[in-house]
């Protein structure tokens, strides 16, 4: 792979772990060759490093597929998917699904991201719908625009939602951020 091939999230291999491109930036000094400047992201142990390449040299693609599957169950510390094709089922430990447990619910749809086989991510749905199994009752009068309250959603998850959902509503959570979208109406 021609470092010229560098984009957002382009999957390199360097001194034998897969890398992901988190940003990308071409620059063009007055004089002399073009600089690649990355954030690149470790996609086993998280860490993000800043590397520079300059154009014309070769990097190493990984060896990184993205496989959808079901989410099972959790046990413990393990996270178990399921290949929905082929009814393989794989294991992911707490350190690699990270806060994306708290969006975990029975039968979601990810994606999970191997190296050589070896099951490295999990890449969510950008949101997910989950019920209201608990809300701090509103408070009369509170009515200014923004004021929210806590609830808990199936997971245990807590949530700022606004003052008019009730237990047993369901709502749209971002999973990137976390935060509460929109009430669902099914």
């Amino acid at each position: 792979m021609d470092v010229s091939d560098l984009r957002k999230n382009a999957k390199l291999e360097i001194d034998g772990q897969p890398y992901v491109v988190v940003e990308f930036q071409f620059v063009k000094p007055g004089k002399g060759q073009g600089l690649y400047k990355c954030k690149i992201k470790n996609m086993i142990t998280g860490a993000v490093l800043d590397r520079t390449w300059r154009s014309g040299e070769k990097l190493e693609a990984a060896n990184v597929e993205s496989r959808k599957m079901q989410f099972l169950y959790s046990s413990g510390e393990a996270f178990t998917f399921m290949d929905m094709g082929t009814y393989e089922q794989v294991e992911l430990v707490a350190d690699i699904v990270g806060d994306d447990k708290n969006y975990l619910l029975d039968n979601l749809e990810c994606d999970i991201l191997f190296y050589n086989d070896r099951p490295v991510g999990l890449s969510m749905p950008s949101h997910v719908v989950m019920e209201v199994t608990e809300a701090e009752p509103g408070v009369k009068g509170d009515t200014a625009t923004g004021v929210t309250k806590n609830a808990w959603v199936s997971t245990g998850y807590q949530i700022a939602v606004p003052l008019f959902i009730k237990v047993g509503e369901k709502v749209k959570i971002d999973t990137r951020t976390g935060a509460y979208v929109e009430r669902v109406n099914e």
